[in-house]
């Protein structure tokens, strides 16, 4: 008898010892847990939002801008949200104060190059531009396809240009030449002598800067 108290003795103690032990052990591992539960949510919450998250583009976004803009119609194939649908030779051919420009486009060949090209930015001159070149001589360029063809690709660059990017800028056309821009704000000069008249305007494929006069290679 005596025995057996002394062995029911000692098991009472071994499991009063060892029972607090395992509690705490259980309590520490599940108060950590939720502490990295905690954290984890913090750090979730506390993530910043980037441009790319939200997929903004702040050049495509920005506005036209220009005196000539005024005269964009509002609505329709030929209005600025009508343009940014089209590929940029189909959306110039909607705009009226551009037909001379299609004309030349037409006749050089170049719809399906402008059109199927990827991320360009084009010097678009508008009739009246067109109209500062006597007639004998423009009838002649528009008559020489290969010295058209250089004057319109000289108009276009092979990359998207901001109207930042204008301030100061040198790029290469399509003709292998170097066109220049200058000014500031929404007053933007190309090559010292055409005037920026209707800015950053977006079509399907490229941004079109509409111009007051038509850039002539330097001779």
């Amino acid at each position: 008898m005596n025995t057996l108290r002394i062995r029911r003795t000692v098991l009472a103690v071994t499991a009063a010892a060892v029972l607090p032990i395992a509690l705490a052990a259980c309590s520490s591992d599940n108060g950590a847990g939720s502490k990295d539960k905690a954290s984890d949510a913090s750090s979730a919450a506390a993530k910043p939002t980037t441009s790319s998250d939200t997929g903004g583009d702040m050049n495509t976004m920005a506005k036209p801008f220009g005196p000539a803009c005024t005269a964009v119609p509002k609505d329709g194939k030929g209005s600025f949200d009508g343009m940014a649908k089209d590929p940029v030779a189909t959306a110039a051919s909607n705009n009226p104060a551009l037909s001379t420009l299609v004309t030349a486009v037409k006749k050089a060949g170049l719809v399906d190059t402008l059109n199927s090209a990827k991320n360009i930015t084009v010097f678009a001159p508008t009739n009246d531009a067109f109209n500062k070149i006597p007639k004998a001589q423009l009838d002649k360029v528009l008559a020489d396809k290969a010295m058209l063809t250089k004057i319109l690709t000289g108009h276009v660059v092979g990359q998207k240009i901001a109207p930042k990017q204008l301030a100061d800028g040198s790029f290469e056309t399509l003709a292998k030449n170097k066109l220049t821009t200058a000014g500031s704000g929404e007053s933007y000069m190309v090559d010292d002598s055409a005037k920026v008249v209707c800015g950053n305007v977006q079509t399907a494929n490229a941004t079109v800067y509409i111009i007051d006069t038509v850039l002539l290679p330097k001779s």
